[in-house]
């Protein structure tokens, strides 16, 4: 369920597109994640989320909509609690991929 909702709010704040979808999902053990609150004065528990999203070409506005849209549909959908969710994007640019055949797919035209 969490990677559903993390890819809807892709399409809906990003503009994805539907078959945009490339997800790892890795689960560990209470302990096995340190993420302290950078001195921001909370607390987070074992049910840590931490989300990394690469992406190209979205404005800081996407983005902000993007942090309040996964915290509030996590809160809602599984009762993730905002302050245990990381959100990490990373910029690249369209020459950073290939999808496969070893291919340049943006920079060919493709996509």
């Amino acid at each position: 369920m969490l990677a559903d909702i993390v890819q809807d709010v892709m399409i809906d704040e990003f503009a994805a597109p539907k078959r945009d979808r490339y997800q790892i999902i890795t689960e560990h053990r209470p302990g096995h994640i340190i993420a302290l609150d950078t001195d921001l004065g909370f607390e987070r528990s074992d049910d840590v989320v931490i989300v990394s999203i690469t992406q190209q070409g979205r404005t800081t506005e996407q983005k902000h909509a993007m942090y309040d849209a996964l915290a509030t549909r996590l809160k809602d959908a599984v009762d993730l609690q905002p302050e245990d969710l990381l959100v990490n994007v990373v910029e690249n640019t369209k020459a950073d991929w290939t999808f496969g055949y070893g291919r340049a797919q943006f920079l060919e035209g493709d996509l």
